[in-house]
């Protein structure tokens, strides 16, 4: 998908060098990939606690069930 976007080119040009890749365009996908992989890891700590543990739960039991 082809979208124009205004990126603060000290941002990018940062990125880039720090990236150490061919094309700008592997940078932007590159720290989009990042951030949605920091967002998921965020969550998923979040949820920590929110999550009852059932330390009986037996795998081969459950499976029997179906």
């Amino acid at each position: 998908m082809a979208v124009n976007v205004v990126i603060d080119d000290k941002l990018l040009t940062s990125a880039f060098n720090i990236s150490r890749l061919k094309t700008k365009r592997e940078t932007v996908n590159l720290a989009l990939e990042e951030f949605i992989q920091r967002r998921n890891r965020i969550e998923a700590i979040d949820m920590f606690g929110k999550i009852e543990f059932n330390k009986d739960w037996n795998p081969r039991k459950a499976r029997n069930k179906i």
